[in-house]
């Protein structure tokens, strides 16, 4: 297996698909990538030589923010957020969408599994 950025990427993928691996790399920037080091996208990891290898690492160091750099800017952009006392801050704040979605019927990833509240009807009231 190779090792780009400190992740394992897969051996038996297409070197554009393995790319994609590295948090922070999606398959626009794979392909960028692969373009810049001139080197084609279908060969399999375990195809490629030494050297190939070596020009895809120092472009993604050079140039990239990837894995635990990106993962920590991230978190401190949202913890910005929060100190500043800003909407989207108080959505991060509070687990809900940030950019604007509906939360009355959708967003269930984000806010949860559905708690019911009530069940429905209340019995009638009895006679004395």
């Amino acid at each position: 297996m190779a090792r780009i950025a400190g992740i394992n990427i897969p051996n038996e993928k297409r070197i554009a698909v393995s790319l994609t691996y590295i948090h922070g790399i999606g398959s626009a920037k794979a392909a960028d990538i692969l373009k810049q080091a001139k080197i084609d996208s279908n060969p399999r990891v375990k195809e490629m030589t030494e050297e190939e290898i070596e020009k895809i690492r120092q472009i993604i160091d050079k140039s990239l923010v990837v894995e635990s750099d990106l993962k920590q800017q991230v978190s401190q952009n949202i913890k910005r957020l929060k100190e500043i006392g800003s909407y989207r801050g108080s959505r991060h704040a509070k687990n809900l969408p940030v950019r604007g979605q509906r939360t009355r019927t959708n967003s269930r990833a984000k806010r949860g599994k559905r708690i019911t509240v009530g069940s429905g009807r209340k019995p009638a009231a009895q006679k004395t």
